[in-house]
């Protein structure tokens, strides 16, 4: 690689990389791929932008799951198309921002935070759609575990200071990628999203309650410590 090339690069990586925490598989090689991307994304596009963006591929995956139930299955492929476009949006707003250096860090936390909770609604929404029977159950599960997570990240961000938006080695990106080769497979054999889906929600469940006996023992420790630095505060 070119000198000035691999310098551009290793200063995008630190410049996006600002502020967050990332624990998931596929850390190295997405940040790498979002410090390419960052270099080339035109001026003229905002984080507010590709916000949108991020959300129409949400919109997609929930088109997807419509189609698929009203019209032919094959039209589930679109939801991998939305995940990307999501995943696209979602992943570049905020480090476009920070790469651009004029970061909004509580504004786009704060709408990051509320397209993502109605993105994951529409599609678990559009599951219910496409899912027959005691099926649907699954779609307002995922949403359910989703929503703990990002409840988790939330009071992980209140008791320690840092955010990260992944549970253990899953993150966004890899859920994204997940529920993808999940769509995929039920084109290819039908029926079989209502078994994958449910083995998803379990794996989540289980990072889902592995997270949240981390964060009760950092919140534990943070108040044994506030206990001691009061008591010297009398002494």
């Amino acid at each position: 690689m070119n000198p000035k090339k691999s310098q551009n690069l290793k200063e995008a990586l630190k410049r996006i990389s600002e502020g967050r925490e990332r624990t998931n598989l596929l850390k190295k090689q997405e940040q790498k791929t979002l410090a390419w991307l960052v270099q080339r994304i035109p001026s003229w596009i905002s984080s507010d932008m590709l916000t949108g963006i991020g959300f129409a591929g949400g919109i997609l995956v929930f088109l997807s799951f419509v189609l698929g139930a009203f019209l032919n299955r094959w039209f589930l492929l679109l939801g991998v198309l939305g995940f990307f476009i999501s995943w696209f949006g979602d992943s570049l707003d905020g480090r476009i921002a920070y790469y651009r250096k004029t970061p909004r860090k509580w504004y786009g936390f704060s709408l990051d935070l509320t397209v993502d909770w109605i993105g994951i609604i529409l599609m678990g929404l559009g599951f219910i759609f496409y899912a027959s029977g005691w099926w649907k159950i699954t779609g307002f599960l995922f949403v359910a575990l989703y929503g703990w997570e990002m409840i988790t990240a939330l009071l992980r961000y209140k008791v320690t200071g840092k955010y990260s938006i992944d549970s253990g080695f899953l993150g966004p990106t890899e859920v994204r990628l997940i529920i993808s080769l999940i769509l995929v497979f039920e084109v290819l054999f039908k029926g079989s999203i209502h078994y994958l889906s449910a083995i998803a929600c379990a794996v989540l469940l289980i990072t889902n309650a592995t997270d949240h006996i981390k964060l009760l023992r950092q919140a534990n420790k943070r108040d044994r410590e506030e206990r001691v630095e009061t008591k010297e505060s009398y002494v």
